[in-house]
């Protein structure tokens, strides 16, 4: 039975059918979900949530008694005591300003690109990989996308054309350590996730080069070639010592798809791991927002929306959602207009407000002609650097204005 509860009465041992808020104002990565602990009641209450719905077929109920004014005030008060004592979050997943962090992000992304550019340019030459060398590296990726995660988004959208495949290796193995942040993976999980990301295009090195950088169109048996690189990077690593299972996922069924149309395997539904599936949305949310030889990037909010169309099919559609929690509805890069008519490119997400990004407004829409920038943080009210709201997101292209210069 679905039953409408206030939030005071949520309890350990509930199931809630619906958190009655919508996916963008819950701390939690779906929206149903059984309640273990007090800690996710504070964390319901925490996100300002005042009535939900529990299933009492699949968890206890609260019987007939309804509570009364002085019984919700003391509840109310007990669960402000739970989280005033929640234990803090540790060093590493301490959240530090973007400007901290930017350096650091620049500093691990680049070396992240060196390690497997050599990496890569060992698997071509035929020669033995050794994959202790990025540890050092995956930690430093998962540190600082720990203490600010708009640091290392924002160096994935400095990407250049040239380097692509090192590049988009990098950026998967960035954005999947934000999206498992996200999913509340264990840190340990997330540094093995983060190496199978690092790696997971390993076997592209195997195949004919003059296919993999061909700027056209792939022929039917080009594109079976191709498609072989899953196999090979997945026997390559397969026989190195001591790689963790979990690290394999992203490597082998980064191109399953939930209707079974991807490939190797052709996987179905939940036959392919979670990990498997935010590798697959990661993959291609970051080629699609790539510029290519063939095709020029999409931008981040025409990406996001094209990956809610295709998770009709291709994505389960509530992992998608939970994507779209670690990169924003406006994502790090995106041109937006705003209600005073002017532009700007979104520089930071805020963690629980994803329309209230902080935006770098740099041009004037009504005259047409730059201006000089200002970052305005959407969430703040009036006289506080916000007052001015999003009302659309524009084509860079299209303007002729080069996002990458207010950026950096």
């Amino acid at each position: 039975m679905i039953k409408k509860i206030p939030v005071q009465s949520l309890e350990p041992g509930m199931y809630v059918s619906d958190f009655n808020a919508g996916w963008l104002h819950h701390p939690f990565a779906f929206n149903s979900m059984m309640i273990s602990n007090e800690a996710e009641v504070a964390r319901v209450v925490a996100a300002g949530i005042r009535e939900l719905y529990i299933d009492t077929g699949r968890g206890r109920d609260i019987g007939d008694h309804v509570p009364t004014a002085d019984e919700v005030e003391r509840e109310t008060a007990r669960q402000v005591r739970l989280i005033e004592a929640a234990p803090a979050v540790s060093s590493a997943e301490t959240r530090v300003s973007l400007a901290e962090e930017m350096n650091r992000a620049r500093q691990a992304f680049g070396e992240a690109v060196r390690i497997i550019r050599g990496l890569m340019e060992d698997v071509r030459l035929g020669k033995q990989i050794e994959l202790a060398s990025t540890q050092p590296t995956v930690e430093k990726i998962v540190g600082s996308v720990m203490r600010n995660s708009n640091a290392m988004m924002t160096m994935r959208r400095l990407k250049s054309l040239d380097d692509y495949t090192f590049l988009h290796s990098v950026s998967v193995c960035a954005m999947l350590v934000s999206f498992s942040k996200i999913v509340d993976l264990n840190l340990s999980a997330i540094h093995d996730i983060a190496l199978g990301g690092l790696i997971h295009d390993l076997g592209k090195m195997r195949l004919a080069q003059a296919v993999l950088n061909k700027p056209g169109r792939l022929s039917e048996e080009e594109f079976v070639h191709i498609k072989a690189h899953v196999v090979l990077g997945s026997d390559l690593v397969r026989q190195l010592p001591g790689i963790p299972p979990l690290a394999m996922e992203p490597l082998e069924m980064h191109h399953e798809r939930y209707d079974g149309s991807g490939y190797p395997r052709g996987l179905k539904g939940d036959e392919i791991s979670r990990v498997g599936q935010m590798s697959a949305i990661v993959d291609v949310y970051d080629a699609i927002t790539s510029d290519r030889p063939y095709r020029k990037a999409m931008s981040p909010a025409a990406a996001v929306q094209k990956l809610f169309e295709w998770s009709r099919h291709h994505f389960d559609p509530e992992m998608t959602k939970v994507f779209v929690k670690s990169v924003g509805i406006y994502p790090i890069g995106t041109l937006v207009r705003l209600e005073s008519g002017r532009l700007g490119v979104v520089i930071e997400q805020c963690d629980t407000q994803l329309l209230t990004p902080v935006v770098r407004v740099m041009y004037d829409g009504k005259r047409q002609h730059y201006i000089v920038p200002e970052d305005v943080d959407l969430a703040r009210p009036m006289g506080m650097g916000g007052a001015d709201s999003i009302v659309g997101f524009e084509s860079a292209t299209k303007l002729g204005i080069d996002i990458s210069r207010f950026l950096q």
